[in-house]
């Protein structure tokens, strides 16, 4: 459906999007960021479903956060942190634009897989990026996938010194000539 897709990212980078799908299976709630009328962020929280080779963000009819989406696309999600300070599998978002899905046909048969009460608008997401956030040790890890740049992996220690990128899969290191 968009170039850019959850199968796109998938595809691109399959442990990667199966360890961002397993953080956003945890709790059932999250937290989309989408742009007022005004331009100012507004935050509310949605369900996410993962299927079909597409990442679905479904809303209630005529609600704010929908006509946010309709009139600018952009939005950020962010998974909910869970129960305490813990967060044993990182902290995950995800950034793109949403793509409204308007026929009736397509929007009954997703309302029927997955008991959605009608009205509802329905997006999906054209991914432009996504950031999972962890602990590894003593290290601050931050990894993100854009479409165009692939997967990065930096790593941030307790200390002043700069972040360090982790190689590249299947790089060459650089090492004395």
């Amino acid at each position: 459906m968009t170039t850019n897709n959850w199968a796109a990212f998938e595809k691109a980078e399959p442990e990667f999007a199966a360890a961002v799908q397993a953080r956003f299976a945890q709790q059932p709630h999250h937290v989309l960021g989408t742009l007022r009328k005004d331009g100012s962020p507004r935050l509310a929280g949605l369900n996410v479903d993962i299927r079909g080779g597409e990442l679905w963000l479904g809303m209630m009819a005529g609600s704010m956060k929908a006509r946010d989406l309709q009139r600018d696309p952009r939005f950020s999600l962010h998974t909910n942190p869970g129960a305490g300070e813990e967060m044993p599998d990182g902290d995950v978002r995800i950034s793109g634009r949403a793509v409204e899905l308007v026929d009736p046909p397509e929007l009954h048969r997703y309302a029927e897989e997955t008991e959605t009460p009608h009205p509802f608008h329905l997006f999906h997401a054209d991914l432009t990026e996504v950031v999972r956030i962890g602990v590894e040790g003593d290290d601050l890890v931050v990894r993100s996938w854009t479409p165009a740049r692939g997967l990065r992996t930096l790593r941030r220690g307790n200390d002043d010194e700069p972040a360090r990128e982790d190689p590249a899969p299947g790089a060459v290191p650089e090492g004395p000539s």
